[in-house]
């Protein structure tokens, strides 16, 4: 299937690494003009060199979302190395692990500020570029936690959770003009952040690691975690043209671990 995604345009941030990294490969591989953001350069310059390999176009710019200045600066490289813009996808790094109670003031605003506000603003800002050329893609990657609220994520299930009405909303406003807006709710995919979880947890309970691992393989109906690659090509396919008709959505990536309807 041609998803008519050669010579489109693509932000993704936080790719160095994980989820963002796959969605960028995958969209580099259909054709895509690429730029992908992140806080180290090294990591950064290597992906690209890698996607350029395989004969992708793609490009890189160093910056921290969690840095006030963060939106004006995407805006920026989106002009100067993209020429416009038609695919944004909106990827944050999670929170600390912890429980409701532990949640302070201090902690909340900041990663409200990093995991929300940076996320809005971008794509307020991106948004008009979209609308007038009549073509856009919006996916906004969050948690299964939206769904069902995973234990000892309570900053990432409070936060991620503050993304959906939003997203809801400007789906609904921004359709009439080509423009989708999606989330995707990945459940356990392997990334380092899997890895770096189940430590957590680990550390939390007082039991083995590769008990913690066994115990989150029970809980996946496919019986194994999801591969990057699998996630990455599902981004992809809400970014084509043949998804025109799918918008406000969640899309769960979880190898249907969640219980809900």
């Amino acid at each position: 299937m041609d998803l008519g995604l050669s010579g489109k345009r693509a932000l993704v941030l936080a790719a160095s690494r994980g989820l963002g990294l796959g969605i960028a490969k995958a969209l580099a591989a259909e054709g895509c003009q690429v730029l992908i953001c992140g806080r180290t350069e090294e990591k950064l310059k290597a992906n690209v060199e890698e996607m350029r390999a395989a004969g992708g176009k793609a490009d890189y710019v160093v910056a921290d979302i969690a840095d006030a200045h963060f939106a004006d600066q995407m805006i920026h490289a989106v002009h100067d190395k993209l020429g416009g813009i038609d695919i944004l996808i909106n990827n944050t790094g999670g929170p600390t692990p912890g429980m409701a109670e532990e949640m302070d003031a201090d902690k909340l605003y900041t990663f409200f500020q990093s995991m929300v506000v940076r996320v809005i603003t971008l794509t307020n800002a991106l948004v008009p570029l979209m609308k007038t050329q009549g073509f856009g893609r919006i996916v906004t990657v969050a948690s299964s936690g939206v769904f069902e609220p995973i234990q000892n994520l309570a900053l990432s299930n409070t936060l991620r959770g503050a993304l959906v009405g939003w997203n809801k909303t400007l789906a609904t406003e921004v359709a009439s003009y080509g423009v989708t807006a999606n989330m995707l709710l990945p459940g356990s995919i392997h990334t380092d952040r899997i890895d770096e979880l189940q430590a957590a947890n680990a550390k939390r309970t007082g039991k083995p690691i590769e008990e913690i691992r066994e115990n989150a393989l029970k809980s996946i109906p496919t019986g194994r975690l999801g591969r990057v690659e699998e996630f990455g090509a599902t981004a992809a396919f809400l970014c084509s043209v043949q998804a025109s008709y799918i918008t406000g959505s969640m899309i769960r990536v979880d190898g249907g671990a969640a219980k809900s309807l």
